[in-house]
């Protein structure tokens, strides 16, 4: 019973995020609404993280399976996609090598910001203690 009231939850997300994206004439995905939208709820402290933990775990230990009919249906669709299959390989590696090296770069940026912070902290207590 609570696994399914935190999927109703979730659900009931999802849901929203498909009702943005009916009623926003932008080209951003339902499902990308629905991501935007749990994230602020759970920031906001709307969701509590213990409300869908268990549904979402049980939910990304099956995502593998959830993969299985979109790949079904590009097999089927093969001829139309052979003639594209290289430009769309070189486009897919280009992107997710340019997409981990810059979310590499800014985790080191954040990193390199947070110990600079943490030293001058350490400082100005050192020349307090020191005065």
């Amino acid at each position: 019973m609570v696994q399914l009231r935190q999927f109703l939850i979730i659900l009931g997300v999802s849901f929203v995020g498909e009702v943005l994206h009916a009623l926003i004439p932008l080209p951003i995905p339902a499902s990308v609404y629905g991501l935007v939208l749990m994230f602020l709820a759970l920031c906001s402290g709307a969701v509590k993280l213990r409300q869908v933990h268990g549904a979402a775990t049980f939910l990304i230990g099956i995502m593998p399976i959830l993969f299985v009919p979109p790949l079904v249906g590009l097999v089927d669709a093969w001829g139309l996609i052979r003639p594209i299959l290289l430009p769309t390989v070189g486009i897919i590696a280009a992107s997710t090598a340019l997409v981990m090296a810059v979310t590499g770069l800014t985790a080191q940026g954040i990193l390199h910001l947070t110990r600079n912070r943490e030293e001058l902290s350490r400082e100005e207590e050192e020349g307090e203690q020191n005065v």
